[in-house]
């Protein structure tokens, strides 16, 4: 069995690791160790900040490693305050429940759930929320020292605004899901992104606290661009894993267009390339880095969305950069009205969140209709403007939409 820690470090996915001496020696036994990654149901779909998580568990179970996936069902009806600078808005029991039946089928993408070391799928409300809050208060809460809490930076940002003793328990409840999973299941390992780090710790020291010693926590970095930024923004909003929410097309092309500075960290951390081919694909710096662009947004469409729509994606790409390929998965609406202005037209397609700023879209150069650039922001389109039935609308060099009759 492969040390998967060696993996992990050479694609770059480690950030931080609690006793790594010690958790390497386990990692490098030979046995199959269970680990567990937390998810919480605050949407109906992953988003692309979930994609790292789910890569290394991935990795872990394809050396031999057991996942469980623990849907935060009873943690989310708290929110982690790590990150935040406000309290998140409470959902309701069936907003949960209905958030954490649609994540389970995207998680089935990256994990299997057959075989020796199948994962497994947990929900921490089956345990949170029958909780006696005398009993844990003592026997859990007894075990944290506030002061020391103060000092984690997820409850630094928020004492500026104020920190609720509902939102200090998250810590204590993350805790508890990695004593109850070591019980339960004998999961030796907590992962989670850099932002949990400190929820990580609570955990471990945790089950130490209570005379065990094997119980360990890792974290991995973050998905971010060359400034810092956390990547998976879009002008749409979040860069879900669902084709509801972002059509394969939409998703394909925002990794077709990531900066030339982050396509080898892309590829090292959100496909299973060999290192070898990442290391050959990224090694010009000149137009050349495209084609590691082209098989980025290839390889990573087709693990979340299928091969089949990756290369419907690819072909409707094709076709508009290249002139090559068809254009039927490219995003498109349908118009009632034929002679529809051109600020409504950007509106509804999504490329403008109001008319507004369509407005000044058009007065800044940068919109087109079917490669022409649009000046007038009065203008309305008409029969002249529908080839075959529908017209190309042009947001800059790399957002299309088009619009059918």
């Amino acid at each position: 069995m492969e040390n998967v820690l060696n993996i992990l470090q050479e694609r770059g996915y480690i950030e931080q690791m609690t006793h790594p001496e010690e958790l390497k020696e386990l990692f490098g036994s030979g046995k199959s160790i269970p680990f567990y990654i937390g998810i919480d149901p605050t949407a109906d779909s992953l988003h692309v900040g979930h994609f790292v998580s789910l890569m290394v568990a991935s990795h872990m179970q394809k050396c031999g490693h057991k996942p469980i996936i623990l849907v935060g069902g009873g943690t989310a009806s708290i929110g982690d305050p790590s990150g935040k600078t406000d309290m998140r808005k409470m959902m309701t029991r069936e907003t949960i429940d209905y958030n954490v039946d649609c994540i389970k089928k995207q998680i089935e993408k990256f994990v299997s759930f057959e075989g020796e070391n199948a994962a497994i799928i947990v929900n921490n409300a089956d345990w949170l929320l029958d909780l006696n809050y005398i009993d844990f208060m003592r026997d859990i809460g007894s075990l944290f020292s506030v002061n020391r809490m103060l000092t984690f930076e997820c409850y630094k940002q928020r004492m500026e605004k104020g920190l609720t003793f509902f939102e200090l328990g998250y810590m204590l409840m993350q805790s508890y899901d990695f004593l109850y999973l070591y019980n339960k299941y004998g999961c030796k390992l907590e992962m989670g992104g850099n932002d949990q780090w400190s929820n990580i710790i609570g955990g471990v020291e945790l089950i130490r606290k209570i005379g065990k010693d094997d119980s360990f926590g890792l974290t991995f970095k973050l998905l971010t661009t060359k400034e810092g930024k956390k990547m998976g923004k879009t002008e749409k909003g979040a860069l879900w894993l669902d084709a509801s929410k972002v059509s394969p097309y939409e998703f394909y092309q925002y990794w077709r267009n990531v900066d030339d500075d982050s396509i080898e960290n892309v590829l090292c951390l959100l496909t299973f390339l060999p290192m070898e081919k990442i290391k050959e694909l990224c090694a010009f710096k000149d137009e050349r880095i495209n084609e590691a662009k082209k098989v980025a947004a290839f390889e990573i469409t087709k693990l979340v969305h299928g091969e089949e729509e990756a290369k419907k994606a690819e072909e409707a790409s094709n076709a508009l950069f290249t002139g090559n390929g068809n254009i039927e998965s490219m995003p498109s609406s349908k118009l009632d009205d034929i002679n529809i202005s051109i600020v409504d037209a950007l509106v509804l397609s999504g490329i403008a969140p109001s008319k507004g700023q369509a407005r000044t879209l058009i007065t800044q150069g940068g919109i087109s209709l079917n490669d022409e650039k649009i000046s007038d922001i009065n203008y309305r389109l008409s029969e002249k403007d529908f080839n075959d039935g529908y017209a190309i609308l042009k947001k800059g060099k790399k957002v299309f939409h088009k619009l059918i009759v």
